[in-house]
């Protein structure tokens, strides 16, 4: 594949390969070479040998070759006359780096420094002499796989020192949050919420019914922290309890309990698994990550609502969907206690704000969801935190982006219907307690105006359309930063892809943020992919069938909002690895946590 001007001048250093038949007597151009990204595969395939004594690109172009090649051969001295003269760049580390590359050169002996830190002067002509100074931190990591080299960065030039303006804090709307503990579930004649102790009606199964018809048999029992091995289907949703008392989604009052979640499993009729790609059916103490943001924690008591649908419908739209309709059914008598509860009797209250920080940087984050109908699918504000009802499905919506407030997605405003891998797989719980949302309102560098909820369509030219309208929104909010996230992997990887190029191209530095590693790893790249995090935890790099196993936790929440606060602030970035290296993330992870503390 021959390359074009600027891939030359960025891969100036990189070694001369003809892509076609090059006869003698013609002038060497970069229409004439191979993509440098493509050599280590070719390289891999025994298509090409790459000599030590090969020319750079920068050598190569404009000399004259006195022999005739054929494609794929690596220019050498001997080949050409009139070579031209080449000043080499230090070159970054040998090690694969995952995401932030130091904001100083790194000697040439390659030695990597632990910690970088500073302080970073941003002056904003537009916003009238506005100084932003935050410190930063820089690390070596592990990336996801793409033969993707970055556009460079440069660091911003010197500035004068202007006025510094005060910066403010508005608070736009506030959200209360009060949990009451569970200390005991049971199953009996009335739903009730009485000193800690949550009775629910067993006749709710078969009321629930009526609901869907596709759901055949409801069953529900109480799993117990003491007694996890306990064989379950596969797990479609882990859901908080959460009802509002007072206002809408993202303001006002919000009661929760602590303690306890509902677990929602799935099947048909023929026994097959509602699942797409993997599930976790087996024992409960074997196939969940407890503690993770989706996922219950290791003392929680599991409410558990097993559904069995219309055989043959586990992957049309409508069968997942049922199950999780039905299930909605019994948490809403649920919620219709819990709405009771006196708010002295609750155990915590804690306040989440939306907040504009007047003076600091505007940044987004993009969270890119399933949409490619059958299995993939999500709810949007719904009536009741976590619910289904009230709430509207991406796909009906086109999968166009839609922004969310902070609190809003904090107050249940996603319910996830999605039947992916279970290991990547976000469950309604893990938007309850997203900790990018929580870490990017809550940290004072930076201002959140939002976050941007977006499907991920089947069909191609839809992919693009959406696409289009992310850029064009993050364009909108004149913001000067963004973070992109999604969940799985595979198909969505290119809308993935796209939203990154569409907001990089509008000059907005942008961090991508996935599950690649081995399984996982990226078909797809663009020049505005340079900012990467690994969100992998498996051994091996795989879908591992364990429910949350890879998915966003706070450690990969920190490692991106500092590899974004280091790009906004200009600091130089090193193309990622090849292929991924675990080791080197973790290493990254551990740089980070020593300089945070």
């Amino acid at each position: 594949m021959s390359i074009t001007p600027e891939t030359a001048a960025r891969h100036k250093d990189d070694p001369a390969v003809v892509c076609c038949l090059a006869k003698v007597g013609m002038v060497i151009a970069p229409a004439d070479l191979e993509d440098p990204d493509l050599l280590p595969d070719l390289e891999d395939s025994g298509l090409l040998t790459v000599p030590g004594n090969v020319v750079k690109i920068g050598q190569a172009l404009g000399a004259k070759l006195i022999k005739t090649v054929d494609a794929l051969t690596p220019l050498t001295p001997d080949m050409l006359e009139g070579m031209q003269t080449v000043e080499s760049e230090v070159v970054a580390p040998e090690t694969a780096t995952e995401e932030m590359a130091p904001p100083d050169t790194v000697p040439a002996g390659g030695e990597q420094p632990a910690v970088t830190g500073g302080v970073v002067r941003i002056r904003i002509e537009e916003s009238k002499g506005i100084n932003l100074e935050f410190p930063t931190v820089v690390v070596y990591g592990g990336a996801p796989s793409v033969a993707q080299a970055p556009v460079p960065v440069v660091p911003p030039a010197a500035v004068p020192d202007a006025p510094a303006i005060a910066a403010e804090d508005k608070i736009r709307r506030t959200l209360k949050r009060r949990a009451y503990a569970v200390t005991k579930v049971a199953l009996g004649e009335q739903t009730s919420f009485e000193n800690g102790v949550l009775t629910i009606r067993k006749a709710l199964c078969e009321e629930a019914l009526k609901a869907d018809p596709l759901v055949k048999k409801i069953e529900m029992d109480i799993v117990t922290p003491d007694n996890k091995h306990v064989y379950t289907n596969t797990i479609m949703d882990v859901i908080p309890v959460a009802a509002k008392v007072e206002g809408r989604l993202g303001e006002g009052v919000t009661n929760v309990l602590r303690g306890m979640v509902v677990m929602l499993t799935g099947m048909d009729e023929s026994g097959l698994q509602v699942h797409e790609f993997g599930s976790c059916e087996g024992y409960l103490d074997e196939k969940i990550r407890y503690g993770r943001p989706g996922c219950p924690d290791e003392n929680d008591i599991l409410l558990r609502i097993m559904t069995t649908i219309e055989a043959g419908k586990g992957m049309e739209r409508r069968g997942p969907y049922a199950s999780h309709t039905v299930c909605d059914v019994i948490i809403q008598e649920i919620r219709e206690v819990l709405k009771k509860a006196p708010a002295e009797a609750a155990v915590s209250e804690v306040e989440y704000q939306d907040i504009s920080r007047i003076g600091r940087p505007r940044v987004v984050l993009v969270k890119e969801i399933m949409g490619q109908g059958a299995m993939h699918d999500n709810v949007i504000l719904p009536n009741e935190p976590a619910g289904v009802f009230g709430g509207r499905p991406n796909v009906d919506l086109g999968n166009v982006p839609v922004v969310l407030s902070a609190n809003e997605v904090r107050d249940g405003g996603i319910h996830a219907l999605t039947c992916i891998g279970p290991a990547s797989k976000e469950n309604t719980r893990h938007y309850f307690r997203e900790p990018l949302v929580n870490l990017m309102a809550s940290d004072e560098e930076v201002d959140l105006v939002g976050v941007v909820f977006v499907g991920s369509p089947q069909i191609n030219n839809e992919k693009n359309y959406v696409s289009g309208r992310v850029g064009a929104m993050v364009e909108a909010l004149g913001v000067e930063g963004a973070i992109v996230t999604t969940e799985g992997f595979g198909n969505n990887h290119i809308d993935f892809a796209s939203h990154i190029e569409q907001i990089g191209k509008r000059g907005v530095p942008v961090v991508g943020v996935t599950y690649s590693a081995y399984q996982g790893a990226l078909v797809v790249g663009n020049k505005y992919m340079d900012a990467m995090i690994e969100l992998n935890k498996d051994a091996n790099g795989f879908e591992s069938e364990i429910l949350g196993d890879n998915t966003l936790c706070e450690w990969d929440a920190r490692r991106a909002l500092t590899m974004l606060k280091n790009k906004m602030a200009g600091v130089e970035l090193k193309a990622p690895g090849r292929k991924w290296d675990q080791s080197v993330i973790q290493h990254n992870q551990k740089v980070l946590d020593d300089q945070i503390g």
